[in-house]
Parts: C-alpha cells; structure tokens; sequence
C-alpha cells in the first residue's frame, strides 16, 4: 500500500453515505488550525513554567553566591526571554511556517544554517530539554514514597521514560487532545504557583525578612559566574519561543501570536521572581543549596501536614512542560522533512488524525536514550550553550531581513534597537564561559553541531543513490503501519 493508496481509501471514506446524503466534508491533509489565544498563552506558559522554576534556583544562586544578584539574575532573564520573544513575534508573523528557528534562518541565510540548527535540535537540544523535564518530573512524583532520602535512581529513570512514552502517545493521537491537556496542566500549575507566592508574601508581611538583610553582600562577581548564572535561568524560561512552531496551527495568528507572548511572557517573569523571593522568606541561601528538592522543602516547612500537595502540583507543572515541549517540537522535525533535509516520511500527517506521527515518535525515542545518563546540571550547561548560539544567530537574521527581504510583509516591526540588543547578549552568553573559564565538552558540543556538515554534503548537497534506496523501502513501510501520507501543501 503506497501514499496514494492511503489517499485513495481516506477519499472513498468521505465521499458520501449508502443512503446518498452527503458526507461531512474531509479535511485537507495538513495541519490543521485549531489552536486559540488561550491555547496560546496555555502553550507559552504552561512549557515555560515546567522543572526550571523548581531546579535553576540552587543553580543561580551557586554561581552568583547571594540573595540580592540571584533576584536580579531571574529579573533580567525574563526581560531578555521577552526581548527575544518580541524578536520572534515579527519573524512569526513575517513568515507564517511553522518550525520555529528554522525557517528564519532558511530565509536569511540559507539552507545550511537551517539545517545545522535543524540537525542540532533533532539530536541534542531538543530531546535533552525533554529527558530533563521527565527527569524532574519523575524525581517529584517519586519524592513522597521515599521521604527522608532521595528515590532510587532505577525508580526515576523507569519513571521518566513511562512519562515520554505517554506523551508522545497523546500527541501523536490528537491535537485536540493534546491542547486540552496543556490548558489543564496550565491551571493546575498555576495553583501551586500561587500557593507559594502567596505564602512568601503573607511570611513577608509578618516580618519575615531576615534572608533578605544584606542580600548583595556575596563573593565578587565575574563575567563567566553570571554568565552561567543567566544559563540557569534562562533554562527555566526556555519556552519563550514555542508557539513560533506551531505557527501554521494558529487561529489568526497575525494577532494570536504576539498577543500570547505580550500576555505570557511577563506573567511568568512576575511569577518567577515573586516564587524566589517567597523561596528566601523560608531558607537561607544555604539551606537552599543544601536542599534536594527547593519546592517541596518549601511546601514541607509552611504547609505541612499539607506539604504532599506541592509534588503533586510541581509533577503537574512538569509533566505540563514536557507536553507543551513535545507538542511544539515534533513541528520542528515534520518541517525540516518537509524542506529534504530529514527523511521524507518525518514530514508525514496521519491520515486519521492529522498529526505529525513519525516526527513525534521519533522525537520522544531519542528522548528516552537521554534519561539513561541523567546529570541534569550538565544537561542544562550544553542545552543552554547550543540553543542560545541559534537565538543568537537566528535574531540576526531579523537585523540582515531588515535590508535583504524589504518585500516581506511584517505586521509587527519592533524597534531595531531590540534585536541588536538580543544578538550582542547572545555573543556574550555563549562566548563568555569559553573565555573565562574554558572547558572541552564545550568544544565537543561545537565539533558535533558543526559535525551536520557531513551529513549536510552527504545527504542532502549531493544526495547519494545508495541513501534513497535504503530510505524508500523503509518509508513505504512506515506508512503502511502508520497510515501516514505527506501534506497536501504548505499552508502559509
């Protein structure tokens, strides 16, 4: 059974009835637009809020060693995750495709950044983002079984990997369904974000400030500690950029999409900077970086005998954040399909659901090789390194689409200023460690992006016989099990 024939037998299906009344009319074989402004905002908040709010503070305030800078630090990471954000609302919306990055740097630079970002985001960035999410997904809901010591490491990973196999699962079944799972997700989070910062500030208006007496008074700073500081909490508001892959799935998006960033993007800054400070009426900065698990040491010393309730909600938010970055990065690799520069088949729409099946499969398969190794720390150090040298690069291209593509229409134009600001930050944030305190894994993660120019000659420059004979069988295979065919065409 070939793509045609799939074809052929979903089109006999939704001709008409026995009884000669009209079928319902079939959908186009593409993605299809079914995600609103709520949705939206549900996507860009509830992926944001996920582990990095209950992991990054022990991190930012190791590198920065006070209360005062650590603040400071969550502050300015929101304002530069919405700088960015503004950055990729006019890029969104000046070229309607889904992919995120991609795209972009398709259309300001060509086909081999796109396909560097494109090879680096399929095999490191992005599933590591989602190992680390079900990492600490996996750590919280284990955590009340085991109370006084941490859970089994076998526990944490068999739990990790049940999590991405279920999400992919959903994802790969509905998009509906995996929306409404988002908002869900989205509200039941929000209750224990407010819990904590309502907690912090009723301990705040007690008199409970003695944390915060002389709070900048610390070891001097340095330029790498503050970068690796702003990585940490940059990976918390990781997520900013989502709904820019699922913009061909957008209701309007000439509107929904910067006005779901406007919204988002702020609401999380207030609430992350408003969690730390409730976090410091209750701990010392010791006592945080002695703690296994900030969130549930919180909710232990304030809440108790209802202190269960914060890993359960902290498990929502995660498992939330893990949906809504499966959600958006299987688009990624259904577009880099879409373009030749993936195989063919990862750019194919289920005929029953209208999903991009392969591409989700795939993404949470090599999700799963990730757990096994399980540092998060480090994870999050060479996540945050690679991704921000594609913010970077990928802001750029706004400045160089400025004077090359004066023809594209742009809905939103943001002040030049931004971007540039945007782009001198990212050169910092990514060369700054390298400088000051140089390590080779690093250049590992260099060597490996820069390695996709192999398989960019190989594959897709000269695209060698003997790689499509392979791949052929091996497509028509898969859309037999699958009943998977490719799009109709690229919905603009």
């Amino acid at each position: 059974m070939d793509e045609e024939g799939i074809r052929c037998r979903k089109g006999s299906s939704d001709q008409g009835t026995a009884d000669g009344l009209p079928a319902k009319k079939s959908k186009s074989m593409n993605l299809q637009k079914e995600v609103g402004l709520i949705s939206g905002i549900c996507v860009i908040v509830g992926t944001v809020i996920g582990s990095g709010i209950f992991i990054s503070p022990k991190s930012v305030l190791a590198n920065v060693g006070a209360i005062g800078p650590c603040l400071v630090i969550w502050a300015a990471c929101g304002i530069l995750s919405m700088l960015g954000a503004l950055c990729f609302a006019e890029l969104g919306t000046m070229i309607t495709k889904s992919g995120g990055e991609y795209p972009y740097l398709m259309e300001a630079f060509g086909p081999i950044p796109a396909y560097l970002f494109s090879w680096s985001a399929f095999i490191v960035t992005k599933p590591s983002s989602f190992a680390i999410i079900c990492l600490s997904f996996a750590k919280y809901a284990s955590a009340p079984f085991y109370p006084g010591c941490d859970p089994p490491v076998a526990v944490v990973k068999c739990l990790a990997a049940a999590a991405i196999l279920i999400i992919t699962t959903v994802n790969s079944l509905s998009v509906k369904l995996a929306s409404y799972l988002q908002n869900f997700f989205t509200a039941a989070k929000m209750v224990i974000v407010v819990i904590i910062i309502i907690s912090g500030l009723v301990l705040l208006a007690k008199g409970n400030t003695q944390n915060l007496q002389n709070s900048f008074d610390g070891p001097p700073l340095s330029v790498g500690a503050i970068s690796l500081a702003f990585y940490n909490g940059l990976w918390a508001y990781d997520g900013w950029n989502q709904l820019n892959y699922i913009t061909e799935e957008l209701k309007n998006p000439y509107r929904n999409l910067p006005l779901a960033i406007i919204i988002g993007i702020p609401l999380v800054t207030v609430c992350y900077t408003l969690i730390n400070l409730s976090y410091f009426t209750v701990m010392t900065s010791t006592e945080l970086l002695q703690s296994p698990a900030v969130a549930v040491t919180f909710g232990d010393r304030i809440l108790y005998p209802a202190s269960w309730v914060v890993p359960l909600f902290v498990a929502f938010s995660t498992i939330g954040s893990a949906n809504g970055t499966c959600f958006t990065a299987g688009r990624l690799i259904f577009v880099a399909g879409r373009e030749g520069h993936m195989l063919k088949v990862l750019s194919y729409i289920s005929v029953k659901r209208l999903t991009p099946a392969p591409a989700i499969i795939l993404y949470g398969a090599i999700a799963i090789i990730y757990i096994i190794p399980g540092d998060i720390e480090t994870l999050i150090n060479y996540f945050s390194f690679a991704a921000w040298i594609f913010y970077g690069l990928t802001v750029l291209g706004l400045i160089v689409m400025r004077f090359t593509r004066k023809d594209l229409k742009r809905p939103i134009r943001v002040p030049i200023i931004i971007p540039i600001i945007v782009t001198l930050i990212s050169v910092v944030l990514v060369l700054a460690p390298i400088i000051t305190a140089p390590e080779l894994p690093y250049l590992y993660c260099t060597l490996f992006i820069l390695s996709g120019l192999i398989f960019y000659v190989l594959f897709v420059h000269f695209k060698f016989s003997w790689a499509q004979k392979i791949s052929r069988p091996l497509t028509t295979q898969l859309q037999m099990l699958l009943e998977v065919v490719p799009p109709e065409g690229v919905t603009e």
